[in-house]
């Protein structure tokens, strides 16, 4: 996918609610995330969460969360919440994070 040269970078905090630990849902949400080009990462949350912290053009953060909506074939996403704020340039790399 290719990024509006002229949209700044954003960073973004989103929390995936519903059955999405133990789904594939992280290497799921790493592989599209690479795809789309972000850079970041995502972990499990002690509280059955998932969360991403991802940078790029905020457009193609918008598709990135499209995609988690829908989820790998055995995860049931029932939230996405999305914080978002400023690009702090930190990540090389999407990774999943353990």
């Amino acid at each position: 996918m290719t990024q509006p040269a002229n949209e700044p970078p954003v960073r973004a905090r989103i929390l995936v609610y519903g059955r999405v630990q133990g789904v594939g849902f992280r290497a799921f949400a790493a592989r599209v995330a690479v795809d789309l080009r972000l850079f970041g990462g995502v972990r499990n949350l002690p509280d059955g969460r998932v969360e991403l912290e991802a940078e790029g053009q905020r457009s193609v953060i918008e598709a990135l969360e499209h995609q988690l909506r829908i989820g790998p074939a055995a995860a049931r996403v029932t939230n996405i919440e999305t914080e978002w704020g400023t690009a702090t340039g930190q990540y090389s790399a999407f990774e999943v994070w353990y």
